[in-house]
């Protein structure tokens, strides 16, 4: 069997590894349109805050890791098309010489890509985005060479705020701004503002409700992020507005498309054609809490979607675990948690959805060091069942997620939840722990 994977980050390098060990006898060949493979992308916000770190720390496996396992990994391979009847892919080397291969099994796994608005003035240089890690090394050379002292950064999400705090860390100005006038809309406005207060704290300038019409450069060399008001200047820009999955291969091939407009997959991550798999940040999941496909692009769905493809193509029994978006990051000194659903998220999936949102200590109050945590939790008021929530805190954060995010595995309740018998120290947390406090308080509204 000759098994084509497209892409070699961490959904198509998980699938090879895991046809190779299954199954030995399978011809695998991965085609990698760039020369870095498996490598730790989320990293590269805290690698660009250490001007002495290489950014190639963050490569987990190099590419001829792969190879003594028997993979035929090629790097600087292009795929441009996929023929579904004559089963072929066909593509460009970095050098530009055109190729076709033959496949019986083939992965797409293409990732996605930074929304690059295509508006004037996003392709000058400066003007950067930060995903693969050539992108980093760009970056961070950029910083470097050019002696950056003021930047800007469109977007207010996850990667912008990563980058804030990096470019803070190296002393440099940092002004955010956002089309959209709500600074983070799936959390409650009350933790959304602690979260802003530590920004503002941090000397990070924000600007909610701006929407960017074009970047100049001004005589001297500055660029300009032009809104309708009011214009930004930096000494570089970096584009954090989102990430968008590389499904128009897919589409030209005839794929089927889902939501966000990722490649729709079934449990095995089988397109529409059996023979084509989809897996990573291009493809669908399925959600936990509703069964139906989704398109929310993680890391840990990456390489969980690269192994069940691996053990289909071998032949095992095995489907795609159903995810939740469970996601945490760090933002200067405080930790931002999240999982399921926002009310609003659970009000658009036809839920009648209460939340509430309480304030507690991370250690017991008899404890020194103790820390202020918000916990929001959401519910469906009909059946009581837990939906979601959301945590913040400069302590115990990232691993009570964790216990949330298992509830909604388990199709817990919130009296299931407040029911649970979870560990007391003073060190770590009070006897009524926030995630049960949480629940208490919201068994009230559902009373």
């Amino acid at each position: 069997m000759k098994f084509v994977i497209i892409g070699g980050d961490a959904a198509g390098m998980s699938a090879a590894s895991r046809t190779k060990r299954s199954n030995p006898s399978i011809d695998v060949t991965v085609l990698e349109q760039g020369e870095d493979v498996s490598y730790s992308a989320c990293g590269m916000p805290y690698n660009i805050a250490d001007p002495d770190r290489d950014m190639d720390d963050l490569t987990v496996r190099q590419a001829d890791d792969f190879k003594t396992l028997g993979i035929n990994l090629l790097t600087g391979r292009r795929v441009t098309s996929i023929d579904r009847e004559a089963k072929t892919v066909s593509g460009v080397t970095k050098g530009g010489a055109d190729f076709t291969i033959p496949f019986d099994k083939l992965l797409i796994a293409t990732g996605s890509s930074p929304v690059k608005p295509d508006l004037p003035g996003f392709d000058l240089p400066g003007v950067m985005a930060l995903k693969t890690l050539e992108d980093g090394r760009r970056l961070k050379n950029h910083i470097l060479e050019k002696n950056i002292k003021k930047a800007v950064i469109l977007g207010i999400g996850y990667i912008g705020l990563e980058m804030a705090e990096a470019l803070r860390e190296l002393d440099i100005e940092v002004k955010m701004i956002k089309r959209s006038g709500v600074f983070l809309p799936w959390m409650p406005p009350e933790m959304a503002a602690v979260v802003k207060q530590e920004i503002d704290f941090k000397g990070v300038f924000t600007n909610s409700g701006c929407n960017t019409e074009k970047i100049e450069m001004s005589p001297d060399g500055k660029l300009l992020a032009i809104c309708p008001k009011e214009t930004f200047e930096g000494d570089m820009i970096v584009i954090a507005i989102g990430v968008r999955p590389n499904s128009s291969m897919a589409k030209d091939a005839g794929l089927e498309l889902g939501p966000g407009g990722a490649i729709l997959v079934n449990r095995f991550m089988q397109t529409s054609d059996p023979d084509i798999y989809a897996a990573g940040d291009c493809a669908t999941a399925f959600h936990v809490l509703t069964g139906k496909p989704t398109w929310i692009a993680l890391a840990l769905t990456a390489n969980r979607g690269g192994w069940t493809v691996a053990d289909h193509v071998c032949g095992k029994d095995a489907d795609m675990p159903e995810i939740a978006g469970t996601s945490v990051f760090k933002i200067f000194e405080l930790v931002v948690a999240r999982t399921g659903f926002s009310i609003e998220e659970a009000r658009a999936e036809g839920f009648d959805p209460v939340e509430v949102m309480i304030k507690t200590r991370s250690r017991a109050h008899s404890y020194p060091g103790a820390t202020r945590i918000w916990t929001n939790l959401v519910a469906d008021k009909k059946t009581g069942k837990l939906l979601g929530g959301v945590m913040i805190g400069r302590e115990g954060v990232a691993h009570r997620i964790n216990s949330l995010a298992t509830a909604l595995y388990a199709k817990m309740t919130v009296k299931d939840l407040q029911r649970c018998d979870f560990a007391y120290a003073p060190p770590f947390g009070p006897v009524w722990d926030p995630l049960l406090t949480a629940a208490n308080q919201l068994l009230k509204k559902l009373d």
